[in-house]
């Protein structure tokens, strides 16, 4: 067994070569700079595809194998960027095939989303409460969740509407994925507080769990964060509604989610573990966050106006 990790130094692009026989797959990178070559034997299932295809993408996001500054000519940079797109194009297709879907929004969330992570980062070091975040670097995990207070909350709290939300949903904030693919830590935790605060967005913006919940929501994080796997969701996730629930998206809930996302505060600046007492109507204002135009029920019903008028 080869080592499945090693430089090629005679590589004019320094590129990594992966060689694994118990898959069957080896990849090389030839003289020319990055012509990748993929030996696929019989045996290659989908799944084991998505694993080679994986292992392809944490190399090539390495900070420890990018190729020396001398041999970074515009040619190889050039191909790294083509073959970093196949690269997750690839995956996409080999996730599909092999239906873990978490996986494959997981990793091309940590290796494209490195210049909006820089971004945000800068917005939570410019805010003091952000700052503090950074600093402390909490985390949303039952664990570290008392639901038991919550419960004891008004109705219209923050702390009681998010565990309303979680109930009715019926999710949890352990089903956030640890970020495995950005090297830099404080980027990391960027990411892992996206992540974990994902679910606290959809109680400030009313949006259940269900397609158009999701896809607003995507719409928002998408005009507020930067990152492109929210881009694509935003943009991949309508093709999933029905004809009336697009309307209401096109007409009512994607305006209003570009609109507050765009204008809000930034929202990994919040401390929510201190917020909970908090009412929700406040939040929002403090946010700069307009109450949702629509009431989404977490089932598929018709969505219902909202007697609220927006701000």
């Amino acid at each position: 067994m080869h080592d499945s990790r090693r430089v090629d130094n005679h590589s004019p692009c320094g590129l990594s070569h992966l060689d694994d026989d118990y898959l069957g797959v080896h990849t090389q990178a030839t003289a020319e700079g990055l012509e990748w070559r993929e030996y696929e034997t019989e045996r290659a299932t989908p799944s084991i595809r998505l694993k080679h295809s994986l292992r392809i993408v944490r190399i090539c996001s390495s900070d420890t194998e990018k190729p020396s500054p001398q041999r970074r000519t515009p040619f190889c940079l050039l191909m790294l960027s083509i073959s970093r797109s196949s690269l997750w194009l690839t995956l996409g297709h080999n996730c599909r095939l092999a239906g873990i879907c978490g996986d494959m929004v997981a990793v091309l969330g940590e290796t494209t989303g490195h210049l909006a992570l820089m971004k945000l980062r800068d917005r939570m070091k410019n805010d003091p409460e952000g700052y503090t975040i950074l600093t402390e670097r909490p985390r949303i995990r039952l664990s570290t969740l008392d639901l038991a207070h919550m419960a004891t909350l008004p109705d219209g709290s923050f702390g009681r509407e998010y565990l309303r939300f979680l109930e009715e949903n019926r999710v949890t904030p352990d089903s956030r994925a640890d970020v495995k693919f950005v090297d830099n830590e404080e980027l990391a935790y960027v990411m892992q507080r996206y992540r974990e605060v994902h679910d606290l967005l959809h109680t400030l913006l009313g949006m259940p769990t269900n397609m158009l919940g999701e896809v607003a929501v995507k719409w928002f994080e998408a005009a507020q964060t930067g990152l492109p796997m929210c881009i694509m969701g935003a943009a991949l996730g309508p093709l999933r509604l029905s004809s009336s629930r697009l309307q209401t998206l096109a007409t009512s809930l994607g305006p209003w989610a570009l609109r507050s996302g765009r204008r809000a505060r930034c929202v990994l600046s919040i401390f929510y573990e201190r917020r909970w007492d908090q009412s929700l109507e406040d939040l929002r204002k403090e946010l700069d966050i307009e109450p949702p135009p629509l009431i989404i029920s977490a089932t598929n019903k018709k969505p219902a106006a909202n007697s609220e008028p927006a701000s």
